[in-house]
């Protein structure tokens, strides 16, 4: 593992996640790369159900290791009182806590934010849920499908006569995380000035429209409903993927220099003067028109020519990429990006680590993914770490 920074931004800053699967184990893997101690908190029976999924390496998931980095796990039945007890106290020495349980739950178990701000009154708490903490939703549970179907995403994904898709990646469940961690910094800033804590309610339909500004404010302004458009763009042309002899490749011009440079490389300039592509919002409405244009051209080379072509004309273009193909990039290896962590069990494999640097410095993988239950003995040994920051 690469060597730890002498301060990472969270350091000193203690982190207890009570958290499952993506949304909430996000947003703890996000501060504990930024140096904060991530205790998390999981059920003795089975623990993160992120644990079970596949792929599975000798009885641990790749799935898991690839959220919960840098990370301590202790195990407590929230359902015991003693056990409740036991989180309490670690709740006296914490700075945040992390739960992305169904609104409610937390106060059936005596954990609710006003029951914990008694212990604490610095405590920052975070719950992140499918539609907030109050309102005619509040109540019903979601998950990242549910949340693209419900916020419009599903709406504008996918080709313009094709049935409903979500994106691959899941969009509402790492928003919600992201907007669960920028807030979590900021407002860790404040109690630092007041010495008070605070309640934050992250909904992940609320980050799902949040990241959408750009189809929100289509609507506000138009009246109209943004509608699917593949890899297309509703306000820009060319820019999107294209067919060429051996596959497609994506290609985005977004402005006038740059489309002069498209015609260029095409060897057709007479399409500066056509009065449907004259400016961006022009080539956008005829687009379709222009696709078919340029891709009789596209289609009597291969891609690797395109893009090579594109590459000297300084238009931004690439070629689409499978998983194993965007990993093994250079630009992703002289970022080292990709390292080796090891599961429980000692099996090695690699996960991708924090993309931010800080001075030209990575945020390093400073613990492994853990085993259920792994740092019982050193967080609860005599209510040391307990007490301790």
């Amino acid at each position: 593992m690469p060597s730890t920074p002498t301060i990472l931004p969270l350091q000193g800053i203690r982190v207890l996640e009570l958290c499952n699967v993506a949304a909430g184990p996000f947003c703890g893997m996000l501060l504990a790369d930024m140096g904060a101690d991530l205790i998390k908190v999981e059920n003795p029976t089975g623990g993160d159900t992120l644990r079970t999924w596949p792929p599975i390496t000798e009885g641990f998931s790749e799935n898991f290791a690839s959220l919960n980095r840098n990370k301590r796990s202790v195990t407590l039945d929230l359902k015991s009182p003693g056990d409740v007890a036991r989180l309490r106290e670690l709740v006296a020495s914490a700075d945040v806590l992390i739960e992305n349980n169904r609104p409610g739950v937390m106060k059936r178990l005596g954990l609710d934010y006003d029951a914990l701000k008694a212990v604490n009154g610095r405590l920052l708490y975070c719950s992140i849920s499918a539609y907030g903490q109050t309102g005619p939703r509040a109540s019903e549970g979601g998950f990242d499908l549910t949340i693209q179907a419900m916020s419009g995403i599903m709406s504008v994904t996918g080709e313009a006569d094709g049935a409903p898709v979500k994106c691959g990646v899941p969009l509402s469940d790492f928003a919600a995380g992201l907007y669960a961690a920028y807030t979590i910094a900021a407002s860790l800033r404040h109690v630092q000035q007041s010495g008070e804590g605070a309640h934050i309610d992250v909904p992940m339909l609320g980050t799902s429209l949040a990241i959408a500004a750009l189809q929100t404010s289509e609507y506000f302004g138009s009246g109209r409903d943004p509608g699917k458009l593949g890899s297309a763009h509703p306000r820009n042309a060319p820019y999107q993927a294209f067919r060429c002899s051996d596959g497609h490749f994506a290609m985005a011009a977004g402005n006038n220099a740059l489309w002069r440079s498209v015609t260029e490389v095409v060897g057709l300039p007479e399409l500066l003067d056509d009065e449907r592509f004259t400016s961006p919002t022009l080539r956008a409405k005829n687009q379709v028109a222009l696709r078919d244009l340029l891709e009789m051209t596209f289609m009597q080379r291969d891609g690797a020519h395109w893009l090579a072509e594109f590459a000297r004309a300084g238009v931004p273009s690439a070629p689409i990429n499978s998983y194993s193909q965007v990993l093994e990039d250079p630009q992703v290896e002289h970022m080292d990006w990709v390292q080796e962590i090891t599961l429980p069990g000692h099996n090695v494999t690699k996960t991708f680590v924090s993309p931010v640097k800080i001075n030209g410095q990575g945020q390093p993988v400073r613990m492994n993914p853990p085993a259920l239950g792994e740092h019982n003995g050193e967080v609860f040994a005599d209510g040391q770490e307990v007490t301790a920051k």
